[in-house]
């Protein structure tokens, strides 16, 4: 699965045990780790994730810590999503913990790499990559919930980033992917927000179909300021709440 993929990717050679703490949480908090999901064992994990057995450790035991996963003995057993996991969401909020300047800085990095991958991928799509793409789009836009918005909104950045036939450019895409989805999670709450992310997709299509390069990187950078501004105006909502 996608999301997964992107959940337990590499994190990179300054990762730290907080750092895996910090994104498995946005994925349980928001919905995609599932209440009562097995997570991959250890080994695995630290195979995936690019770090070692100890840092690994650390972090379930932090995710233990906070009763966000819990663990089973035995031939069946592992590590498992807490059900009670969604009754924390307000004390471990991401919003809680990111800055305002951070969100932006993410969008900013996020919109260089999608708008460019636009600009790219208007000269080099072939008409099945806009037919995928479209598919991809239907699909986000039939979507009721959090976690299946999401994931259709990955397979849709993702799929932009591909037929930039850069590889780097995709594959930076796909390591953001596991900051930026967990917090888009929250905004796919709003049908809102769900149907204008979807008129933008629809928008950046037919600019990509007809290979308009300015409009494409155009639409490109609006879909990403889009995210970014709600993702603030999130952040400084939930600020506003916890000082109330």
């Amino acid at each position: 699965m996608i999301t997964h993929a992107v959940i337990f990717a590499p994190i990179g050679q300054a990762s730290r045990s907080d750092q895996i703490v910090q994104r498995l949480s946005n994925a349980i908090i928001t919905g995609l780790l599932e209440a009562n999901e097995q997570l991959p064992n250890e080994a695995d994990l630290a195979k995936m994730m690019g770090v070692s057995h100890i840092t690994i450790r650390e972090a379930l035991n932090t995710l233990r810590a906070n009763n966000l996963i819990h663990t089973v003995r035995g031939r069946n057993g592992g590590s498992f999503v807490c059900e009670q996991a969604w009754e924390l969401s307000h004390s471990l909020n991401p919003f809680k913990t990111l800055s305002t300047d951070y969100l932006s800085d993410l969008g900013e990095m996020h919109c260089a790499i999608i708008s460019h991958s636009a600009r790219l991928a208007s000269r080099r799509m072939t008409n099945a990559d806009i037919t995928r793409l479209r598919d991809f789009v239907a699909v986000l836009a039939a979507s009721t919930t959090p976690e299946a918005r999401t994931q259709a909104d990955m397979r849709c950045l993702l799929a932009i980033a591909a037929c930039s036939q850069s590889a780097r450019l995709a594959n930076q895409e796909l390591i953001l992917q596991s900051e930026w989805s967990s917090l888009v999670a929250m905004l796919f709450r709003s049908e809102n927000i769900h149907r204008e992310i979807v008129d933008l997709y629809i928008s950046l299509i037919d600019t990509l179909e007809s290979h308009n390069e300015i409009e494409s990187v155009n639409i490109a950078k609006k879909l990403i300021d889009t995210f970014t501004f709600y993702l603030i105006e999130n952040k400084l909502k939930h600020n506003v709440n916890n000082n109330q």
